[in-house]
């Protein structure tokens, strides 16, 4: 993702959360992260010709790394785009060298909840009020040694 993906970014991210979309000020903030030596981001866009159909980005500290953002446009859903993102973002914890992952999902959202699932991830918790202002409850998820993860999906994608 680079600075002029965010307004087509900001469109899909107001359509499908439109109760706690991000603000151009918050993408704008992850990309300064995201590049040189120091980066502890990783910010990515899927594009179909010159439209946008989805975004995905992680943040790293440590030994730790945290999905962020996953979105695909509606259109897309159920064609494997959402598991491409996240294997690129779990390809971008391997390399952060993150022991495990860590995401929060909304309870309500069990489409996304069965993709991070099928990659390993585990409930570990809840955020209660985590997504405002629709106070919607977080579920905590976790997922250890992604680089483990990653390699059985590029194994899966190969075979069929």
């Amino acid at each position: 993702m680079r600075w002029w993906d965010i307004d087509p970014v900001l469109a899909l991210e107001k359509d499908l959360f439109p109760e706690d979309a991000w603000s151009r000020g918050m993408f704008w903030s992850e990309l300064a992260h995201a590049r040189g030596p120091e980066a502890t981001r990783r910010y990515v866009v899927a594009t179909e010709g010159e439209r946008l159909v989805g975004y995905a980005g992680l943040a790293a500290a440590g030994d730790l790394g945290d999905v962020q953002t996953i979105a695909v446009r509606r259109e897309q859903w159920g064609t494997g785009l959402g598991a491409r993102l996240l294997t690129e973002l779990l390809r971008a914890a391997t390399a952060f060298e993150c022991a495990e992952v860590m995401l929060e999902c909304r309870v309500d959202n069990v489409r996304a909840q069965k993709l991070y699932e099928r990659f390993g991830f585990e409930p570990i918790g809840f955020r209660r009020g985590y997504y405002q202002p629709g106070n919607i409850d977080a579920l905590v998820m976790r997922l250890t040694d992604p680089s483990s993860s990653v390699q059985g999906t590029e194994s899966t994608e190969s075979n069929g």
